[in-house]
């Protein structure tokens, strides 16, 4: 497949006073970004990467900025449980790992291993399916993953210290995933939003409802902060409201088709994104249209996420200028 996704070299950026960026150069398929809190001789993480090369590049530019966090960390943070936000958890010195009840929960349900066995299957597979998973997953390791999970749980807002400073978890969640949660800094005015925000990257409705989502980006919004998303560059109050605004277009626009009594995918390849369409990854419209057909009580959801990343396999295909034959 044509290589349209940038370098994977990221980059380590002070954002406030001991507050650091861990960032991707882009914001595609496992290229998340993470942080690094620092006060008075203590250390907080916020997530780790899809796999274990990618963490440990992550802890060593950590681990010059503060050598101690290479021995030990005070605490992790899990925003929510997708993989390229927790698989590397194992690899953290660190024996507080935090998440919310639900994040605790859904991280058994996508194990490495399956991830491994998929990216094997789909090896040489020329077919629109085959190439996009190669290109969205076939650079990561997921072959000697453990899953390490959360020591403490909560619900709702749970408050940390690290330091002399604050640290405020909220859950925001269901959302992109059952379990969402954001992580605020006030005196540094600084917030992580996990997947809540992707910055002019397509974000992935996995769960819902997508009034939850909208709501948690009017949260943000309200910070009027230095905002961090989960994938795409650094961001503020405009991001949270170019996300908001993503998720009532493509509600309105779904609702209109579902009402009409238009097939999920024919809903997709239909609907105006306008602006967003230059976003990466746009054609992501497939999975969140049929996350919101399944919101709407549709009978006509497609329960099979391949048949949904062919459809994305092949949108991807055309919007890049690949072949024609080899999106079939």
């Amino acid at each position: 497949m044509k290589d349209v996704k940038p370098n994977r070299d990221f980059t380590m950026a002070e954002v406030a006073e001991g507050v650091y960026v861990w960032l991707a150069p882009n914001g595609s398929w496992g290229m998340s970004n993470a942080g690094l809190v620092l006060s008075q001789n203590e250390s907080m993480i916020v997530d780790t990467m899809f796999d274990l090369d990618l963490t440990r590049s992550m802890l060593g530019a950590m681990a010059a900025i503060e050598p101690r966090t290479k021995e030990s960390v005070d605490v992790l943070i899990n925003t929510h449980a997708n993989g390229d936000h927790c698989h590397g958890n194992e690899l953290v010195p660190t024996k507080r790992v935090i998440a919310s009840e639900e994040t605790a929960t859904e991280m058994h349900e996508l194990p490495p291993a399956a991830l491994h066995a998929m990216v094997e299957r789909f090896k040489g597979d020329s077919s629109a399916l085959g190439q996009y998973i190669q290109w969205a997953f076939g650079d990561f390791d997921f072959s000697n993953i453990s899953i390490r999970l959360p020591t403490e749980t909560f619900t709702k807002e749970m408050s940390i210290s690290i330091g002399d400073l604050e640290i405020e978890l909220i859950e925001v969640g269901p959302a992109h995933t059952r379990g969402d949660v954001i992580a605020y800094i006030p005196s540094r005015n600084v917030v992580f939003t996990g997947d809540i925000l992707f910055n002019l990257e397509t974000p992935i409705m996995w769960s819902g409802p997508v009034d939850n989502w909208i709501a948690a980006c009017d949260r943000i919004a309200l910070f009027d902060a230095v905002t961090i998303p989960g994938h795409g560059p650094i961001t503020g109050r405009k991001g949270a409201l170019e996300m908001r605004d993503y998720w009532i277009l493509l509600r309105d626009q779904t609702r209109a088709r579902f009402e009409e009594g238009m097939s999920v995918f024919d809903a997709a390849r239909d609907i105006d994104l306008g602006s967003y369409d230059g976003w990466g990854g746009s054609e992501r419209v497939f999975l969140n249209v049929n996350s919101l057909y399944r919101e709407f009580g549709s009978q006509s959801v497609v329960e099979d996420v391949m048949e949904i990343f062919a459809e994305m396999g092949a949108t991807f295909i055309r919007k890049n200028g690949l072949p024609a034959d080899q999106g079939d």
